[in-house]
């Protein structure tokens, strides 16, 4: 493995498989922006790559192609033509005389990056890509990685892609940003010793993005990086909303428009809420939209438990752009300290319980792990109930559902200190566990377990209650 990168062991192991093997090989790496992709490619190939190409974001065929161009000449030199090709079949027509002219002593890799703005409507890309597998590269020992931030483009044209490229990809990444465990081994090879509370907050103001997390500097408190990186003018997080969704998607403005309903309800919208909020129309435009979203990483749809045959919920879980619209948008640029003081307020608690609860979601295989259930096949959900005029409504953010009978409802609470239990919480949780039961008819054991950051401190109210305490440690088990 290599010891530049955090994690990506599996990623590490599908990518040296590929220059192993004895047939060509071509590898579709999927991923949001700033995930880490062209680095995890460069890292692992490293000199193996004999050529390389990144897409121009809104440039033009003929801009597209002069840096084609260009970039042949930065790998082959002399073997490589002056004059810029007329179009992509030319292009890669090109490409394979340049390869027949130089020596190649390894398994070459080819990468094509940001795949999404070399192929824009009507470029003819992917017919000239298609023609470069078809009629030369799978014929030679060559890998040609494509790569792109729009992960349901590449997933609708090129993975699925229905004509020359259909099923010629041999290999696929989905590349995820860090979780908890390797965030903080992130930060330990940078020599930044922050405690996991600390860490926390950082994660959840700005998710376990790299590119992100690379700007927090050593020395400094969690709230003093994201005061730093979030909330003055020069911070790198300060305006990357406005840049984030445009690069990833055509008409953003829809995708930024249902992101922004979506933070305002923290249960979820339903797709007839979402319209309604929107004033989208319901078709295919819309449908596109959740798609490239849940794709891409940003929203998270499920069933609520029990009812798979009524409306998914959407929910927005990108951390940085749940922060943004609560926060950032609103109060950068207000002086010194402006979010050491805004973090005291009660919309702090809000988002702040929000948050975790969206990081816990992120991590039920680490909770698993420390609840020693991992080898118990299970599925995990939420649940949402209505009130009635007699009965009230009960919510639920996570609960594991397990094969050998039993239920785990979780409360999930981000606190700066040990959560205990009076009597009134007590009643509230009985009562809560009650019309769960009620409302699903389910005869399974149910146990009520906390999550919490410091855990839970026993006393009268919390015994024979709350089946298990776990602090905020089992989010950075290291997931198997």
């Amino acid at each position: 493995m290599n010891d530049k990168l955090i994690g990506r062991e599996k990623e590490q192991a599908i990518l040296q498989k590929a220059v192993q093997s004895d047939e060509s090989e071509m590898i579709a790496v999927i991923g949001r922006r700033r995930v880490g992709k062209t680095f995890l490619i460069r890292s692992v190939y490293d000199t193996r790559i004999r050529f390389e190409l990144t897409g121009l974001q809104n440039a033009t065929l003929p801009r597209q192609l002069s840096n084609f161009t260009f970039q042949l000449g930065e790998f082959f030199g002399s073997h490589a033509p002056e004059k810029a090709p007329a179009d992509w079949l030319e292009a890669f027509q090109q490409l394979i005389v340049c390869l027949k002219k130089v020596e190649l002593r390894e398994k070459p890799v080819l990468f094509f990056d940001e795949l999404p703005w070399l192929a824009s409507r009507r470029a003819g890309f992917l017919e000239g890509l298609d023609f470069f597998w078809n009629s030369w590269a799978v014929k030679k020992n060559i890998v040609v990685v494509i790569c792109g931030s729009a992960a349901s483009w590449m997933i609708r044209k090129v993975v699925h892609h229905k004509g020359g490229l259909h099923n010629r990809i041999t290999k696929r990444i989905h590349l995820q940003a860090f979780n908890l465990y390797e965030t903080e081994r992130f930060f330990q090879r940078k020599n930044i010793f922050l405690d996991r509370y600390q860490i926390l907050q950082i994660y959840m103001a700005m998710g376990g993005i790299p590119h992100y997390l690379k700007e927090v500097e050593g020395g400094k408190s969690a709230i003093q990086n994201i005061e730093a990186l979030c909330f003055s003018s020069t911070g790198l997080l300060s305006d990357e909303f406005q840049k984030l969704y445009p690069a990833l998607f055509e008409k953003s403005e829809n995708h930024i428009a249902i992101i922004t309903a979506l933070a305002e309800k923290w249960k979820g919208l339903t797709r007839r809420e979402i319209i309604a909020a929107t004033k989208m129309k319901d078709g295919g435009g819309l449908t596109r939209c959740l798609e490239e979203l849940t794709s891409s990483g940003f929203v998270t749809a499920y069933f609520s438990f029990g009812n798979r045959k009524k409306d998914m919920l959407y929910r927005l879980t990108d951390e940085y752009s749940l922060f943004y619209l609560k926060f950032i948008q609103h109060i950068k640029n207000q002086g010194v300290d402006a979010w050491k003081h805004f973090s005291q307020a009660p919309q702090f608690t809000a988002w702040s319980g929000y948050a975790f609860e969206n990081i816990c979601l992120k991590h039920t295989e680490q909770i698993k792990k420390a609840m020693s259930i991992a080898g118990i096949y299970s599925e995990t959900s939420g649940f949402y109930g209505p009130g009635t005029s007699t009965e009230p409504g009960v919510q639920i953010d996570l609960l594991i559902d397990r094969r050998d009978n039993v239920i785990d409802l979780f409360e999930l609470k981000f606190y700066n200190e040990a959560i205990r239990l009076d009597k009134s919480d007590a009643l509230a949780l009985r009562e809560k566990m009650a019309a769960f039961r009620r409302l699903t008819a389910t005869r399974k054991q149910i146990f009520l377990s906390f999550l919490s950051t410091f855990g839970l401190t026993s006393n009268e109210n919390s015994i024979g209650l709350v089946a298990r305490s776990l602090t905020m440690d089992a989010l950075f088990e290291r997931a198997d």
